[in-house]
């Protein structure tokens, strides 16, 4: 479940969303992002991500390195809990980096920018085998519905299914007290339909690191992780499994809520947070 430029599969999303006071970056949201993709496109495809950023480059992503794992060991410590999609709730609900950036990632090349009417002046950067055609009607959605939000458009070509390392990247929020992820749902390259329900089939996880020490699931990262990694993850998760029919949106969290450890506070929301 995300949004991409054409036709693909995309199984096995597990999300991960935190907060913690980074002692030389201060407060910032954490984003985890992993899922199995399959491309149904002729050529290039890539996966939209929409994140609620003040300011974002190439050194807000984290390099996993043989930590390829992190987020199924966040899994395996919260199991076995369960929700269905139909018991959720539904929400409404600085300085820009001008350029866009083009870098590679694992299975991606990804594209960054603060607006996402930039990109495709900067499409001629990504390598032909993984370049994809952008929908200006897509990328107007984007800018419309989500203004000052960063936009990553991770760029890929596996014609059988690759799972990637997972995506992880830090980032100063627009709205410090809410947590959220990207879980978008269009395969067609056109702007999401934001009417009637989509399938979904997530883990959500979440940490913080102001939980008081008996809250959650702690989680053994195993040894050889990098320390610029660790810093950036919790000591303990929480989290759910989303099945089922949902409306279209993202899931977001209240930093009280998660605080509280009260379960059934993961929303979804149609609406942009800050």
């Amino acid at each position: 479940m995300c949004v991409s430029l054409g036709p693909a599969d995309f199984s096995g999303t597990t999300l991960y969303m935190g907060r913690l006071h980074h002692p030389e970056h201060g407060l910032v949201h954490v984003l985890g992002y992993q899922n199995t993709a399959v491309n149904r496109a002729d050529g290039p495809n890539a996966m939209l991500l929409h994140l609620p950023a003040r300011t974002m480059t190439q050194d807000n992503f984290l390099d996993v390195g043989r930590s390829s794992d992190v987020l199924e060991r966040m899994v395996e410590a919260v199991r076995p809990r369960s929700v269905a999609a139909g018991g959720m709730a539904w929400m409404g609900h600085g300085t820009p980096t001008p350029e866009v950036q083009v870098f590679e990632h694992d299975i991606y090349t990804v594209l960054l920018a603060s607006d996402p009417t930039a990109l495709p002046a900067a499409l001629h950067r990504v390598p032909a085998p993984r370049r994809p055609s952008l929908d200006p009607a897509l990328l107007r959605f984007y800018a419309e519905r989500y203004p000052g939000y960063a936009m990553a458009v991770c760029c890929f070509d596996n014609t059988e299914a690759a799972q990637a390392k997972p995506l992880l990247m830090w980032y100063p929020p627009l709205a410090p007290d809410v947590l959220t992820a990207p879980a978008l749902d269009a395969h067609t390259g056109r702007p999401p339909g934001m009417v009637g329900k989509v399938p979904v089939d997530h883990w959500v996880l979440y940490g913080s690191d102001e939980t008081p020490p008996d809250w959650g699931a702690p989680v053994d990262y195993g040894r050889g992780m990098r320390h610029r990694l660790r810093e950036f993850l919790p000591a303990a998760v929480r989290g759910e499994h989303f099945s089922g029919l949902l409306p279209n949106g993202d899931f977001a969290l209240g930093h009280a809520d998660l605080l509280s450890g009260a379960p059934g506070r993961v929303a979804r929301i149609a609406e942009p947070v800050g």
